[in-house]
């Protein structure tokens, strides 16, 4: 059976959502004169290419569609987010010609950390996000704002058993490093422009010793200060920078 509707609102998720999946997107809704004209244009524009029809509606009804949250004069009704494998998201990483790099998030339950990250993995050029079914967020509408729409780019897959996955990662070449402040390996000493895996923690809980147990590495980002971790959107964007530095993307070159 088809699965429901999702909204997502604010100027850059509807954007993406229209540039990059124009076919599921079913309606959407604009609040008139609450958009920067150039904004306004191109999503009009994308929704007419795409024979979407364009809604417009007071203020009151996009604000309960969007159940409060800020919305830009904006949303967008589309079809089911369709989570990938992690088979298709190796298959991505052979078809783009670069080592793969795969974001696996253990466990994360706060919306805004996961949409973080995967801008982060769009930014500095994963392949995809892996994350478990069970004990962590899926992708919501709170995700995609968080993500300024890159949800809509990054194929993102649940598994059922995160360790499973890292085991399918390893055996298809991966090396599988874990940010982890108790790692006896500081970050930009390992070597990470091969085929690698980037495993994040929970909020606070950190990744599992279970989880631990797959990881050929344990990175440590080295502080300063007296708090003692960041936050994991933090993490994965300082170790997916590392990453992207040693491979040469950071400073704008072509892959």
């Amino acid at each position: 059976m088809p699965g429901e509707s999702r909204t997502v609102h604010g100027i850059h998720p509807v954007l993406e959502a229209l540039r990059a999946r124009p076919g599921d997107v079913e309606r959407v809704y604009v609040l008139e004169g609450s958009m920067p004209p150039r904004a306004a244009a191109e999503i009009l524009s994308r929704a007419r290419d795409a024979q979407v029809r364009v809604e417009r509606v007071p203020r009151e009804r996009l604000q309960a569609l969007v159940e409060g949250g800020v919305h830009q004069g904006v949303a967008a009704r589309l079809r089911e987010f369709a989570y990938a494998t992690v088979e298709e998201v190796l298959a991505g990483a052979t078809a783009s010609g670069r080592p793969p790099l795969v974001v696996v998030l253990d466990g994360l339950q706060d919306p805004h950390n996961l949409g973080a990250v995967i801008r982060s993995a769009d930014a500095l050029g994963a392949h995809g996000v892996v994350l478990p079914k069970d004990r962590s967020v899926g992708v919501t509408p709170a995700v995609s704002r968080a993500s300024a729409g890159a949800v809509e780019h990054v194929p993102v897959a649940r598994v059922t058993n995160l360790s499973r996955a890292l085991e399918e990662l390893n055996t298809s070449g991966l090396w599988v490093a874990a940010a982890d402040p108790a790692g006896d390996q500081v970050l930009w000493d390992a070597r990470l422009d091969g085929p690698l895996a980037v495993v994040i923690g929970a909020e606070g809980a950190g990744v599992r010793p279970g989880v631990l147990k797959h990881c050929d590495l344990r990175l440590r980002i080295p502080m300063e200060g007296r708090v003692a971790s960041l936050n994991a959107s933090v993490s994965a964007a300082l170790v997916l920078y590392e990453v992207a530095r040693q491979r040469g993307l950071a400073g704008g070159r072509s892959p």
